[in-house]
């Protein structure tokens, strides 16, 4: 079992930058990989990033490739999400997840993930 909860959500001025906290919970952490997600209101959670367990692969959605960076720090059961360059479009719940056995192309798939966190909001104001 594996309990996660995120920090680092706020309000923030277009152009602006966040970092997104992932505390886990458990001795198992660096066994999964972790991804993120985001919902905006009316629409479905959609991928943002992945980071494998060991930290050297990661993974993002074209639409934030090159503005977001996800890493972790296993020693502290940790995984973050930088955000820079943020976007109205940006704005969502962010929620991080946890994989135990990650399968080809399932992290970018919310069903890939068995554990998730109650989320954090982003707001970016134009």
């Amino acid at each position: 079992q594996v309990h996660l909860v995120e920090s680092g959500g706020g309000l923030v001025q277009a152009g602006g930058s966040l970092r997104l906290s992932c505390a886990a919970s458990g001795r198992t952490f660096s066994t999964y990989a972790m991804g993120w997600f985001r919902q905006a209101p009316g629409k479905e959670r959609e991928f943002v990033a992945a980071i494998s367990w060991s930290g050297g692969t990661t993974y993002y959605a074209d639409s934030v490739r090159g503005r977001f960076t996800i890493s972790r720090d296993n020693a502290k059961s940790t995984v973050y999400l930088q955000m820079n360059s943020l976007k109205p479009e940006d704005t969502a719940v962010y929620y991080c997840a946890a994989s135990r056995n990650p399968r080809l192309g399932s992290l970018y798939y919310t069903w890939g993930y068995d554990y998730w966190g109650q989320g954090t909001q982003v707001t970016v104001s134009s």
